[in-house]
């Protein structure tokens, strides 16, 4: 598999992206069950799904693992991925962290992956509630900069956003390279 093809972070819904770190197959069973989830909502409600209840949906399913009794299509281990629901829905903007076991939590900020301690350590001291898009874009660059491995360019990171009344956007190479040239 060609490490380029493999996507970190995706669109759930219009209005929700997923960031995720770990066993991208086990993501990508949890990701089909967010958007399974938010299809089925959107159908029988004619209402987008919180961002909140898309995580709960999720969180059941890994919830369910080793359950004897449980349906046929729970998983036998705990999932080994960590998830970021990024959306904004009738409350704002909403932000849930997910870990392995199926626990979420609502964030102001946060960071998954290798690297996780040192980038929260740093979003913690430079996240404010004002900050505006720009801001945020640009800190977590830097913060991506100080502490990945490589250095940072277009193809080694994803980068993406979800705006009241605009739909989740994914940046193309060329949006990458110009926020990128700005750090």
């Amino acid at each position: 598999m060609e490490p380029s093809s493999i996507e970190k972070i995706v669109e759930i819904d219009a209005h929700i992206g997923c960031a995720m770190s770990g066993l991208i197959a086990d993501a990508k069973t949890l990701i089909d069950k967010a958007r399974v989830e938010t299809q089925n909502h959107w159908f029988t409600y004619n209402e987008t799904m919180t961002v909140e209840s898309v995580t709960q949906a999720v969180s059941n399913l890994a919830l369910q693992f080793g359950e004897e009794d449980a349906d046929p299509g729970a998983m036998s281990r705990p999932f080994g991925v960590a998830l970021l629901f990024g959306g904004v829905d009738e409350k704002g903007p909403q932000l849930f962290h997910m870990d392995p076991s199926g626990t979420f939590v609502q964030c102001d900020a946060r960071a998954i992956g290798s690297a996780s301690e040192g980038a929260q350590s740093s979003l913690q001291e430079v996240y404010h509630k004002s900050m505006t898009l720009k801001e945020a874009i640009k800190s977590s660059l830097i913060i991506l900069k100080q502490v990945m491995e490589e250095k940072l360019n277009a193809t080694n990171i994803e980068l993406a956003t979800v705006q009241p009344g605009r739909n989740f956007h994914m940046f193309t190479k060329e949006e990458l390279e110009e926020v990128i040239k700005d750090i």
